[in-house]
């Protein structure tokens, strides 16, 4: 009975933990692509048909209301440049397939916002030189953003203060050949 008790305890101080850490626990973010700190394959970038890899994600909180995903390179000579936003993602999708259009509307519901290419949806990998990281981000919220499609990252960012519940990351890396 006693071993029960200490069970109970800790269970009760994990938790305690995590609501003290703003209730979040890591979500694991992956691609069949590539693999955490490895390369973006050429064809989702600039040398390639800069198609959109596929990512996926796990463990999303059952009191989610939507997901959405940042990928950016801060590597970038100008300051961090934005590749992809996503957002207003239903809550029961787990993961974005390869090659999604670019247009506003994603095919599971969600909505696709502008790079700093200056168009709506994916934008691959193009680095002037050197090795830069792509960190794909994925946020869990506790509501559906209600922005239209075409938002920038700044935008989405904003309307996403105070309500991220969960989050997790994968970082790819790029270098052109030359």
């Amino acid at each position: 009975m006693k071993q029960q008790w200490l069970w109970y305890a800790v269970l009760v101080t994990i938790l305690l933990c995590a609501i003290a850490k703003g209730g979040t626990m890591s979500m694991t973010v992956s691609s069949t692509a590539f693999g955490s700190h490895e390369s973006v394959p050429s064809q989702y970038t600039c040398d390639g048909p800069d198609i959109s890899p596929p990512i996926a994600w796990d463990s999303v909180p059952l009191h989610a209301k939507s997901i959405a995903l940042v990928c950016d390179d801060p590597d970038a000579p100008g300051g961090t440049w934005v590749h992809w936003v996503c957002y207003d993602i239903p809550p029961g999708t787990d993961s974005l397939a390869e090659s999604q259009p670019k247009t506003g509307a994603l095919a599971c519901g969600g909505k696709q916002g502008k790079n700093d290419f200056g168009h709506t949806g994916w934008g691959g990998p193009c680095p002037p030189s050197g090795t830069h990281r792509y960190f794909f981000k994925v946020y869990c919220l506790d509501i559906m953003l209600n922005l239209p499609a075409g938002k920038t990252k700044k935008e989405v960012e904003n309307a996403m203060k105070g309500h991220i519940i969960d989050k997790g990351e994968l970082v790819g890396v790029y270098s052109r050949a030359r």
